[in-house]
């Protein structure tokens, strides 16, 4: 086999890939043997019939389809280790030439890696985040716990208030006449929610206990039922049953049920602790991205668009497979947001030209910064994640091969290369837009 390689443009490049007379000789006999107890021959109990006669019944060509499928996968696979380039996308493939008795030609065309100009990248300014918890902030964190510790109770001696959940019977009118799917009966409704149409659950309020009461809405443009987009509806509904949540005093013995801490001061003090430590963390988070991205906007590369759509395709197997893990196909979820795979990708290539860039650029700078991973650095990320998946360290050495490892090595250089950008960066006060 060999291999010779054409720089196109725009970090593209054409691998010409040429197997031997004899191995597509090979290839065409492993698909006649595969095929031959397929196919009817008259004269010839099945299986029976001799290559020969079948191609001269069918034509000469007729087993060249699923040899050309079977050399393509490892000739390809020969062609990107010999070629030295580093490849960032799925060939397109092109058969050349397909001859018994001559050499099995194919081009694949194929991304190369990008080459990375970088710009500056130490000393970028970022925005400084606020890192002081307010009392509002720590009320905001009282009132979620409150609402946890809430009860439900009946209320039977005043109308209905924002905020309460009522049950009620309704049914909907448009000229004169009920539509279809416009009544409920024993409905929960929580006032205030928004679960209704504009203007639905504001009209509620003030209404009493068995009492019916008209509400007047108008359907937005937008409905989904296009019958009833932009029409006025009158509802006639009843409330048969109110609720409202009882919140506990925020007190000591609040403090005491919650948590650790004996008085509510305590628990205070501790909640404004979790909450400088979260701002600490996102603030970080928040710096590198910063960081990253000035590094980013500072260099110059170009990405090509077989390797954007590869990382899109990426993104999207990835998706798919996590909403499979929930129990919904992709076709589903196309039904259920109304998208199509052609959207979703045009969605999706924004972030995945992010990804690609920034991966790109830090792996330049751990470059240009000499940032190696020693054996004895990457044994310490191999124990912590043997203890996060509980397995015997040596037993998951013994599962990483030496790709892995170095994917792991390049991994970590990478996250260095951040850590080294963001530390070096300059916070400015962020300026009102």
């Amino acid at each position: 086999m060999s291999v010779s390689v054409e720089k196109l443009e725009k970090n593209m490049a054409k691998l010409t890939i040429e197997v031997s007379a004899e191995d597509l000789e090979k290839a065409i006999q492993g698909a006649y043997l595969k095929q031959k107890n397929r196919i009817n021959i008259p004269g010839f109990r099945k299986g029976k019939a001799p290559r020969a006669m079948i191609e001269k019944m069918y034509g000469a060509g007729i087993f060249y389809e699923d040899a050309a499928n079977a050399l393509i996968p490892e000739a390809y696979s020969k062609a990107v280790d010999e070629c030295e380039e580093t490849i960032v996308s799925q060939p397109v493939i092109d058969v050349v030439q397909l001859e018994k008795g001559k050499p099995f030609i194919f081009t694949a065309e194929v991304a190369l890696k990008p080459g990375v100009t970088l710009g500056e990248y130490k000393g970028v300014e970022v925005p400084k985040s606020d890192l002081e918890v307010t009392e509002e902030e720590i009320a905001g964190e009282l009132k979620r716990e409150q609402e946890n510790n809430s009860r439900v109770i009946d209320v039977d001696d005043r109308a209905v208030v924002d905020g309460d959940k009522v049950t009620l019977d309704f049914e909907g009118f448009v000229d004169g006449e009920a539509f279809e799917g416009g009544k409920g009966t024993d409905y929960p409704l929580t006032i205030g929610s928004g679960a209704f149409i504009p203007g639905f659950e504001e009209q509620l309020v003030g209404a009493e206990i068995g009492k019916e009461m008209e509400v007047n809405v108008t359907f937005p443009e937008e409905y989904q039922a296009k019958e009833l987009a932009g029409k006025p509806a009158v509802f006639k509904c009843t409330v048969k049953k109110i609720e409202m949540k009882e919140l506990p005093e925020l007190d000591d013995e609040f403090a005491k049920d919650v948590s650790e801490f004996d008085t509510l001061e305590e628990y205070k003090a501790d909640i404004k602790k979790n909450l400088e430590e979260k701002k600490a963390d996102a603030a970080k988070r928040a710096k590198e991205d910063a960081a990253v991205a000035a590094a980013v906007a500072n260099a110059q590369m170009e990405i090509p668009d077989a390797m954007l759509d590869t990382q899109v395709n990426q993104m999207i197997d990835d998706f798919a497979r996590r909403i499979q893990s929930q129990g919904l196909t992709m076709e589903q979820y196309m039904q259920f947001t109304g998208s199509t795979p052609a959207a979703l990708q045009e969605q999706m290539k924004p972030q995945a030209m992010q990804r690609i860039q920034s991966r790109l650029v830090l792996e330049k700078i751990a470059e240009a910064e000499n940032i190696q991973i020693s054996d004895e650095k990457l044994d310490e990320e191999i124990a912590k994640m043997a203890e996060m998946y509980n397995m015997e360290v040596e037993k998951l050495k013994s599962v990483l091969g030496d790709a892995e490892k170095e994917q792991m090595k390049a991994d970590m250089a990478v996250q260095e290369a951040v850590t080294l950008i963001a530390e070096a960066a300059k916070e400015v006060e962020k300026t009102e837009e």
